[in-house]
């Protein structure tokens, strides 16, 4: 879903006016943006992000573990929006990272399987837990979006399909990682996390995907089309990093907008 013209033309003006014109305390607001990214931890590749599964057990975290600033996404692997998303504002969300500041939140969702026929979405979420257990959930990731329209028009996330895939994965490979992929050892995960999708937001199905929420904002309604353009969300990510009360100076009014 790309962004109308008219709604990227809004999201750049207000948000240059916003900064131009309405700055909380001048330098001061300056000065706490520099001092937060003297704090912060880089990385010089994606295989260096730390990477982990958080308490609730279906969450996984990605990044400077003390970031103070996160986005959380929710992704389906068979969802051809989602792939959009991974190719732009989702590889600008994996540059973010690599600065140190934003750390970054997955749940996956595996509800296309319902719609589409097959198992596809189940299979490519366990595969990615397996990926985690070996810390390569990050790597492993960026190759199954990269691949996945091809693999979509011919025959799916198999398990051979999704272990040819790891050998994209220095490292990833192993006995152990194979017997997971080809068992569903993670199963009970998959069903987990399908459910907690479900349980975010109004909708009992679910928010659709994707869905990106920065620092507890969802960007959706006039700013959805943002997620799909890399500088937009660049943009709007390191606002509400660095100057949360742009949100309600203008980010919330651009949101009720249509797109």
């Amino acid at each position: 879903m790309k962004i109308s013209r008219m709604a990227q033309a809004s999201i750049a003006v207000g948000v240059i006016g916003v900064l131009a014109g309405c700055t909380r305390g001048g330098s001061e607001a300056g000065d706490t943006a520099a001092a937060v990214r003297a704090e912060t931890t880089s990385y010089g590749s994606a295989e260096q992000l730390p990477e982990r599964m958080a308490p609730d057990g279906t969450t996984i975290v990605v990044g400077n573990p003390a970031a103070r600033s996160t986005v959380q996404v929710y992704e389906d692997p068979r969802c051809p929006v989602v792939e959009e998303y991974e190719q732009t504002g989702g590889a600008e969300l994996q540059e973010l990272l690599l600065e140190g500041e934003i750390k970054a939140q997955y749940t996956f969702a595996s509800f296309k399987d319902n719609r589409l026929g097959g198992d596809g979405s189940k299979q490519a979420v366990n595969a990615l837990r397996a990926a985690l257990e070996k810390g390569k959930f990050v790597e492993y990731h960026r190759v199954l979006f990269e691949n996945q329209a091809a693999v979509e028009s011919s025959g799916g996330f198999t398990p051979e399909r999704l272990l040819k895939l790891a050998e994209e994965v220095p490292g990833l490979r192993d006995d152990a990682f194979d017997l997971a992929v080809r068992t569903m050892k993670y199963r009970s995960y998959v069903t987990a996390s399908q459910q907690a999708y479900q349980q975010t937001g109004d909708d009992p199905i679910g928010p659709g995907t994707p869905t990106i929420i920065v620092n507890s904002h969802t960007i959706d309604g006039g700013l959805y089309g943002a997620n799909f353009e890399a500088d937009l969300f660049r943009l709007l990510v390191t606002d509400l990093h660095e100057k949360p009360w742009t949100w309600n100076a203008a980010y919330k009014a651009l949101r009720e907008k249509d797109a």
